[in-house]
């Protein structure tokens, strides 16, 4: 029989919060695979867990994939662990589970904890509805069309972020946002643990004047109904109220219902559409 890949989560800090059943599964597999033996060692030594440990990293798991795979068909169990948290959050390891499945090999997950749930939650922004995006990108041009989709996101938005990327990110968010609300955190579940809760302008002044120091997690609030009104109210002022009234006429409305619609998504009255649009016959 087949042995069975365990994705295993361990602690994002404090090392108490490891579960039972991540260190039964520990002790019980025949192989770690981890993302730096180092660091991982430093875990099982902790736990008195002895047991033989195969790197898995971004550079080599498309080679180290077969491998394991061939390891796993011979009745071994491998638990893949992370250096921090949950595999496969912005880690190596969708490509392994995916050969899995191909080869008919069982995966199973002995959930922990997430840098970035922990976030959100301790951000005091809204849980209810939000996107992960791994890292903000580096790229100008994906950086430009992400911002446009902030615009009119919702959703709380989680990155993660580097300590000396951190100020420049800030900056590249504050220009297009700067009343929002973000937060930053960081040495979650430790002693120096950071949350800092401000608009975009403020923060960015802090960070001016405090140099950013270890990993980030940066939790972005959502687009408001306000926000969203006036951005919808830009956008209309670069037509005329003509081009407006005929978007809704073309779809089927009568004059009435479309000056309506018009007013609304303008933020005027509905008088002073009806007065502009007869201005000539009132003149006469």
């Amino acid at each position: 029989m087949s042995g069975i890949l365990y994705i295993c989560g361990t602690p994002i800090g404090n090392l108490s919060d490891i579960t039972m059943r991540q260190l039964e599964t520990l002790k019980m597999v025949d192989i770690i695979l981890c993302e730096d033996t180092r660091h991982t060692i430093k875990l099982l030594s902790h736990f008195d867990i002895q047991k033989k440990l195969l790197s898995y990293h971004e550079h080599n798991e498309k080679f180290r994939g077969e491998e394991v795979i061939n390891l796993l068909k011979s009745g071994k169990n491998i638990a893949l662990v992370s250096d921090a948290g949950m595999p496969l959050i912005s880690d190596p390891g969708e490509s392994l589970v995916k050969l899995c499945y191909e080869n008919g090999v069982g995966v199973t997950a002995v959930p922990g904890p997430s840098a970035s749930i922990t976030a959100l939650v301790l951000s005091g922004l809204s849980s209810e509805k939000y996107s992960f995006i791994g890292f903000f990108p580096k790229n100008k041009k994906e950086q430009a069309e992400l911002i446009e989709r902030l615009k009119n996101d919702t959703y709380t938005t989680v990155f993660y972020e580097a300590p000396h990327r951190l100020l420049k990110t800030l900056k590249i968010l504050a220009e297009s946002f700067p009343s929002r609300m973000i937060s930053t955190v960081k040495e979650m579940t430790k002693k120096y643990e950071t949350v800092i809760s401000c608009i975009l302008s403020e923060i960015v002044e802090y960070y001016e004047e405090n140099e950013p120091k270890g990993e980030f997690v940066v939790v972005l609030e959502g687009a408001s109904k306000r926000e969203l009104d006036k951005e919808k109210q830009e956008s209309f002022s670069k037509i005329s109220i003509e081009e407006h009234m005929e978007v809704f006429i073309s779809k089927g409305l009568d004059k009435k219902e479309a000056m309506k619609l018009v007013a609304k998504e303008r933020g005027v009255s509905k008088r002073e559409i009806y007065n502009y649009l007869n201005r000539g016959e009132n003149n006469e």
